[in-house]
């Protein structure tokens, strides 16, 4: 089986970014480009893995990644349920929302949703929110599938070389969407990516992937020159034409001034960085008493379609990292050709 680094040939990999941004056409124009591009299907039912997958294919025959979230399903408590209801309350009366629908489904099964991954066979699949069992991840490469295990501090790090992973990507802080923490507290996993590289290098000998921030070649050669062996880049792609967001999101991106991002669990119960809006700061107070995901992002879900069909981006989640003022519109194949340029200046 061939090592992840002689998979593809350019050291980026398009970060999977779940709720649509990597459709089909992303993820194989970032492969088509040199890249690893990376599927989101933490959200897709187990036939639609397969079907995206085939999809993928049909567009390149370059190796591509999948990712899931590592989830048992949640224990509903109707009691704490209605009391997070009353918590949303108060965005519910802005969108002119009567009352909150209880979901009818939180999430999807882990084990049918990994069943579907092997079905598909891509040449790696990435795990974040826990850590595979042991079983599980012989499974995934016993069927020829590299493994990349996520890391926000060095304790997972640890844990996930331990298991077997063929490379573990470090997600600081500066990353756009959710916190993939498994060990200790989400708020507690602060390091930046530049110190989470240089904490875990002499400790790990799997091969790293440096993400969060990283915009631009010369973010790319600072990562490499420190260690890493690929980064990981989610936002510096969700304006690209293929990516799967909305033109609404992409304009709110485009537009952003600075780092004009922070962390909230108030919409999905995962600590999850993105732009800053009238939701987060209606939330703000409440935010650590809403239930853990899940639960609330199933809750949620009803409030960011009304605000996506009114167009009120103050009440979207659009996640996105602390490098978002830089992002460009570009093709995939444009951007893929800029950022390597960039590379090769500051090399």
């Amino acid at each position: 089986m061939p090592s992840m680094q002689q998979l593809f040939p350019l050291p980026i990999i398009q970060a999977p970014m779940a709720g649509g941004a990597t459709t089909p056409e992303l993820v194989a124009a970032v492969s088509q480009a040199g890249g690893l591009g990376s599927l989101a299907a933490p959200l897709l039912a187990p036939l639609a893995i397969i079907e995206q997958a085939e999809h993928i294919r049909r567009l390149t025959d370059k190796p591509f990644a999948i990712n899931l979230f590592v989830q048992p399903r949640p224990q509903i408590d109707f009691a704490a349920l209605e009391a997070a209801k009353v918590l949303l309350q108060p965005v519910c009366a802005e969108l002119g929302m009567e009352n909150l629908p209880t979901p009818t489904r939180w999430c999807e099964d882990f084990d049918a949703q990994l069943d579907a991954l092997i079905t598909a066979r891509p040449a790696v699949a990435s795990f974040t929110f826990d850590v595979l069992h042991g079983a599980q991840l012989q499974r995934l490469q016993a069927a020829g599938i590299r493994v990349i295990g996520t890391a926000t501090n060095v304790a997972e790090a640890i844990v996930w070389q331990a298991m077997g992973a063929d490379a573990i990507c470090l997600q600081g802080t500066e990353a756009g969407g959710h916190r993939g923490t498994f060990i200790g507290a989400q708020q507690d996993a602060r390091l930046g990516v530049m110190e989470l590289l240089a904490a875990c290098r002499p400790l790990i000998q799997t091969p790293l992937i440096a993400a969060g921030g990283i915009m631009d070649g010369a973010g790319i050669a600072a990562a490499l020159a420190a260690g890493a062996h690929w980064v990981q880049m989610g936002t510096a792609f969700l304006c690209c034409h293929e990516s799967g967001v909305s033109a609404l999101y992409k304009e709110m991106l485009l537009k952003a001034k600075g780092d004009s991002t922070r962390q909230t669990r108030a919409f999905s119960g995962r600590l999850a960085r993105g732009l800053d809006n009238r939701f987060m700061q209606i939330m703000a107070n409440v935010a650590d008493q809403v239930p853990a995901y899940p639960v609330q992002n199933a809750l949620t879900g009803a409030i960011r379609s009304v605000a996506a069909k009114q167009q009120l981006p103050d009440m979207m989640s659009l996640w996105c990292g602390q490098g978002v003022s830089r992002s460009r519109a570009l093709s995939v194949a444009e951007l893929m050709q800029v950022l390597m340029n960039e590379v090769q200046a500051a090399s």
